[in-house]
């Protein structure tokens, strides 16, 4: 409570302020580099706030790694460039486009399957396609683990088309990289070891309190480079201890939060086999919610296929719509239910759940499971309660 201890969790941006908490997120940061599968000395990587930020990291430091006079020059001493991210990506991709002058409308959206998987093939014509248009292509985005869908992206063959173009494949496993803690899960999350950067926010799958958020980068260096300006006052070469403990000046901050120190104290109390057990439950709680969906006439789910990760989505369906057959009239009425049903949830207050429309897809429910706490029990109750709210829409 005192003015020096909020002094040293708010600013971070030299080993001599905060010795601890640097050397803390260089272990931490390590442990995440080889859970991905790269060497441990190699990888580099910082705390950011939030995975907007972290996959804005992403696309700066591409754009640096082909394109370093950027830095000094700005956008008009280089050509005009192209990325690449599916369209069920995060809506940060196109953010960080904008925000660093590159522009939305150069962002490319590739095709997705019903299951909300990035098209290799379209990637590759995609890519093809804007070099036709005088496009200078630089950056694939891959996402792990889907807002909506909890869909996994290809990642081997789009490292594929990477390498073959000569692009940066960045991986935002934001939402999925959690399942690179479980044994049974993180066979889905296969070739991100091959990324020249990834995005893993601890605060969603392994519960940590926001904000804690990742980005990690393969070549070490490169966020220094790419972002030091060697303020005086802070970065003095000549201290009379390594200074490349000195790391406030990779980031675009100056002071930051010490978001490594949840994470450390939770890694130490619960272990990798805890983060794992807990993870392994969501997803199971997933499956369970599945199955008994897939069983009962009153709700339908939004694609066939069993969830990759605690991603549910599904339709209630009032008796009245379960006899009209599939089309527009249906949509129409259907549209309106998942609203009307919030609206009764927020109203009695005893549980609440998203819902949205995709594409062509009308508002449905999307149940997300990422608290531990949750049981079977629990599932069973969100079920009954829909079906109360809505039986007499």
């Amino acid at each position: 409570g005192t003015y020096e201890s909020k002094f040293f969790l708010v600013y971070r941006f030299t080993y001599e302020i905060s010795p601890v908490f640097i050397l803390m997120e260089e272990v931490v940061l390590r442990k995440m580099h080889s859970i991905i599968g790269w060497p441990e000395e190699d990888g580099d990587g910082i705390f950011c706030p939030g995975g907007t930020m972290s996959n804005l990291y992403s696309v700066l430091l591409a754009r640096f790694h082909l394109f370093p006079a950027v830095k000094t020059h700005g956008m008009s001493a280089i050509p005009r460039l192209a990325l690449f991210t599916s369209a069920h990506s995060h809506y940060s991709i196109k953010k960080s486009a904008a925000v660093l002058g590159i522009g939305s409308e150069n962002v490319i959206l590739v095709k997705c399957d019903e299951r909300g998987k990035m098209i290799s093939l379209e990637l590759n014509s995609s890519i093809e396609a804007a070099k036709s248009k005088g496009l200078m292509p630089f950056y694939v985005n891959a996402t792990a683990g889907t807002t909506v869908y909890g869909a996994f992206d290809p990642l081997n063959e789009i490292a594929d088309i990477c390498e073959h173009h000569g692009l940066w494949m960045h991986v935002d496993a934001a939402w999925g990289g959690g399942l690179l803690l479980s044994n049974k899960h993180r066979v889905k999350l296969q070739g991100i070891e091959r990324a020249h950067s990834v995005t893993w926010n601890p605060h969603k799958m392994m519960g940590v309190p926001l904000q804690c958020s990742t980005i990690l980068v393969k070549q070490k260096g490169l966020l220094q480079e790419c972002n030091q300006l060697c303020a005086e006052y802070l970065f003095q070469p000549d201290k009379h201890y390594d200074v490349s403990y000195d790391t406030g000046d990779k980031t675009i901050q100056c002071g930051r939060h010490v978001d490594v120190f949840k994470l450390w104290l939770m890694w130490k109390a619960k272990g990798s086999e805890g983060f794992e057990a807990q993870i392994n439950h969501c997803l199971e709680n997933a499956e369970y919610l599945y199955y008994k969906l897939k069983r009962r006439t009153d709700f339908q789910l939004v694609f066939k296929a069993k969830p990759e990760h605690s991603n549910v989505c599904f339709w209630y369906l009032p008796k009245r719509l379960q006899s009209i057959p599939p089309g527009p009239e249906r949509d129409r009425e259907l549209h309106m239910v998942a609203p009307q049903i919030k609206t009764k949830m927020m109203e009695e207050g005893f549980t609440m759940i998203g819902y949205q429309p995709l594409e062509d897809k009308v508002n449905f429910f999307r149940c997300v499971f990422s608290n531990p706490a949750t049981q079977r029990k629990d599932v069973d109750f969100l079920i009954d309660e829909i079906a109360r709210l809505g039986c007499e829409l």
